[in-house]
């Protein structure tokens, strides 16, 4: 069990930066894959970036080499770092935690527009 609790979204202009948290509280935290997952409506919510307990990434291809995951597994924290912002990146950003089972944030948007 875990509860996730993102933070960080807003209104950029495109090129610009956000920088996403995630705050989780539970046991085991070092034992869950930790991601950021993005969805609009009308469309399937997507994979961004995970990361697992001793740090391996993986990215989806649209934002690989913009943004960058990381977690510090002592504060139960999962960061999403996003530069060199567009357009089609506007969503809802959510945080994922994954073991046995999946958690979902409550999500937090991203708006990237002029």
């Amino acid at each position: 069990q875990v509860q996730l609790v993102e933070s960080g979204g807003g209104l950029v202009q495109p090129g610009g930066s956000l920088r996403l948290s995630c705050a989780a509280s539970g046991n085991f935290f070092g034992r869950y894959v930790m991601g950021w997952y993005r969805q609009v409506p009308g469309k399937q919510r997507e994979l961004v970036a995970t990361i697992t307990s001793g740090g391996f990434t993986n990215y989806a291809d649209s934002v690989k080499g913009r943004f960058t995951i990381s977690r510090d597994n002592a504060k139960n924290t999962v960061a999403l770092q996003m530069n060199s912002l567009k357009p089609e990146d506007t969503a809802v950003y959510y945080c994922n935690a994954r073991y046995m089972t999946t958690t979902w944030g409550q999500g937090t948007q991203v708006t990237v527009s002029s």
